[in-house]
């Protein structure tokens, strides 16, 4: 961390926190400006978009394996193209708190990775079935630490059973057992990412109390 002295030495200035710094404040302007100076801002900022929705896609090119080299380039264009719209909606939200560029690269990284997830489920059937809990076992070192863990499992299980709502445990199973990403799993039920999280919170939350109620030490799933 530099200290002022050697700050001045070096000649830098930090950039106070919450407080755009001159470039990001040159990309604020300009994006707000008309004409042609605002369409050439959009042109240099959906490149930059663009690059990084490339290095996201190919990044998790092993989760869709069955895609070709074109619907790769055609899900970072999309991805790009998303992110730019989010971050003109979006612009009077930026504060400063890092560089413009890299506040606007996230939004061209989650649409680049929401979109490969979908893209990597797309016509693959989401399973919720809710009355399918596979007690997985996780063998301990000896005997004791077996029966231990199943005596765990067949609790879980149980508590899944019973003290879940169908919704939940539709929820529940689909997300940890199943690895449907979120949001995969909002799109195919019609809901949102912040409802399924809510409906995980209170099926996890109602887990660790059955098992507390139990005197069983665990992590819900």
């Amino acid at each position: 961390m530099l200290t002022s002295r050697t700050q001045a030495e070096s000649g830098s200035t930090p950039r106070a926190q919450g407080r755009p710094d001159d470039e990001s404040r040159e990309w604020l302007r300009r994006l707000r400006a008309d004409g042609a100076e605002r369409e050439e801002a959009l042109g240099e900022l959906h490149d930059l978009l663009l690059r990084a929705a490339r290095f996201e896609v190919g990044r998790r090119r092993a989760a869709a394996p069955h895609l070709r080299g074109g619907d790769y380039d055609d899900l970072a264009h999309h991805s790009a193209d998303d992110a730019l719209v989010a971050i003109l909606a979006k612009l009077d939200q930026y504060r400063g708190d890092s560089r413009f560029t890299t506040w606007a690269y996230k939004f061209a990284l989650l649409e680049a990775a929401v979109k490969v997830r979908r893209r990597a489920w797309q016509g693959r059937e989401v399973p919720l079935d809710a009355e399918r809990w596979p007690l997985f076992a996780h063998p301990g070192s000896t005997p004791a630490e077996e029966a231990e863990s199943d005596e765990l499992l067949q609790a879980v299980g149980e508590a899944i059973r019973c003290r879940l709502t169908p919704h939940q445990r539709k929820i529940l199973v689909a997300i940890t057992l199943d690895d449907v990403p979120i949001d995969v799993l909002a799109e195919r039920l019609n809901t949102t990412r912040g409802a399924l999280y809510k409906t995980l919170h209170d099926a996890r939350r109602k887990l660790r109390h059955a098992l507390a109620e139990q005197g069983l030490e665990g992590s819900a799933p």
